[in-house]
């Protein structure tokens, strides 16, 4: 029988895993360790430190324990698995939502806000990207980005039902755009080029393959060299997220009739 202190394994009332009870305060963090000052906190901080220098790959319950210089098991007694780990690397980078916006503000501005500040974090931990999405918030900082993202579509006249899909449409394409950008960054830095000179190499290369008679508008775009015009560093993301908002817009008008 495992002893009081121990939280491997366990589920309390909620049924949520003991290390995300004790994040919420529901349950007592064990007050020692295998080793002196040993906490789910300094897990958690060695954890974020690997993912941020070697990639969230890297992590392991091995490789958290050798940073912290413990062994491997001992770390059981505070964290199950990895991605119960996972979960509390991505609530300590999270953070909470910024502050509430000033009251008369529109629900526009306040979820553009919300989400602009959603991609600034992830752009900060590339790595929080990388884990899977599980299921619905289910720590203190996720809800709060939550609560503030739903806060700002209170007065639209839309049901329970479409805020929440709403926020996950907005939150959708806030992570879809820094993964891809992500992404995109990482190739041209291996490529040893300047973003423009990768995409004009493109652009030149797509115009030897891409034979006009069947690709039409493709060769359309690139006489309009278009891909050889830089674009502002988050032209994308700004033009991107004003058409959801204008179709978030379009339904609202609608509710309101």
């Amino acid at each position: 029988m495992r002893g009081a202190g121990s939280t491997r394994g366990t589920r309390g009332e909620t049924g949520l895993p003991a290390s995300i009870e004790a994040a919420w305060g529901l349950r007592e963090r064990p007050a020692k360790g295998p080793k002196p000052g040993l906490s789910l906190d300094r897990i958690v901080e060695a954890a974020v430190g690997v993912a941020a220098t070697e990639g969230l790959a890297a992590v392991s319950m091995g490789r958290v324990a050798k940073e912290l210089g413990v062994s491997t098991m001992s770390l059981y007694r505070y964290v199950a698995a990895k991605d119960e780990l996972y979960i509390l690397m991505q609530e300590a980078v999270m953070g909470l939502p910024p502050a509430p916006p000033d009251p008369g503000t529109g629900w526009r501005e306040a979820l553009a806000a919300w989400a602009w500040a959603q991609r600034e974090v992830f752009h900060r931990n590339l790595w929080v990207l990388r884990i899977p999405v599980s299921g619905p918030p289910a720590t203190p900082n996720s809800v709060a980005w939550w609560e503030r993202g739903l806060a700002a579509l209170e007065e639209t006249g839309l049901s329970e039902g479409e805020k929440i899909s709403m926020i996950l449409l907005v939150s959708g394409f806030v992570r879809n755009e820094a993964l891809l950008m992500a992404d995109l960054g990482a190739a041209i830095e291996a490529s040893g080029g300047s973003p423009e000179e990768v995409m004009r190499r493109y652009a030149t290369t797509l115009k030897r393959l891409a034979d006009p008679a069947r690709y039409p508008a493709v060769a359309r775009m690139l006489e309009s060299e278009v891909m050889y015009e830089p674009d502002e560093p988050d032209f994308e993301f700004g033009f991107g997220l004003d058409r959801v908002l204008d179709g978030i817009e379009v339904l609202i008008r609608k509710r309101r009739g």
